[in-house]
């Protein structure tokens, strides 16, 4: 009775997290993500323009362990019809345990929020690797990424950590909307 409570407080099953982008887990690592002075808690809105460059992100775990960190959209372009789910919006191999994100190699580069409509998730998933991850390759295309199937692929296991955040368009500055009477 207890964990059937727990699922359904857990904000990543509330926030569809897992079911539209990764299957339940227990999570085994500490993942810290920071935007400017904001901490990322599951369910927080981050404006796209305060997430224009990488956050700072720290993971705990072994230092002796390498670890892979995939940020995806499983929204995109339309939380009614996410047509190219899931957009890939950053990955990194090979960051040591207790160490931050700048420590990995960037797979593919950093691309921050740019929800056309609605109120799109921004999906953070950590994976524990086996060994390093020598001569991958950038995903063709940005969209119709799957993070399962490339876990699989990577034989990355389960997620050891995850936490999303929500984005929506910013309105246009105030000063581009004058109007002239």
């Amino acid at each position: 009775m207890q964990l059937y409570m727990a699922a359904n407080v857990d904000p990543l099953v509330v926030g569809r997290v897992i079911g539209d982008v990764v299957d339940m887990f227990v999570p085994t690592v500490s993942m810290s993500v920071y935007y400017g002075s904001k901490h990322v808690n599951n369910g927080c809105d981050i404006k796209p323009s305060m997430a224009a460059t990488p956050p700072r992100l720290t993971i705990t775990g072994n230092p002796n362990q390498l670890y892979t960190l995939v940020m995806t959209d499983p929204d995109a372009p339309s939380p009614s019809e996410p047509s190219m789910r899931e957009w890939v919006h950053w990955i990194v191999t090979d960051i040591p345990g207790c160490s931050n994100v700048t420590r990995g190699k960037e797979v593919v580069a950093y691309a921050g929020p740019r929800p056309p409509v609605g109120i799109h998730r921004y999906i953070l998933v950590l994976f524990r690797q086996k060994s390093s991850l020598v001569g991958l390759e950038t995903p063709p295309s940005r969209s119709h990424f799957n993070t399962r199937a490339f876990a699989q692929q990577l034989d990355l296991g389960m997620p050891v950590a995850t936490v999303y955040f929500n984005a929506h368009k910013e309105p246009a500055n105030r000063s581009s909307k004058r109007h002239i009477n």
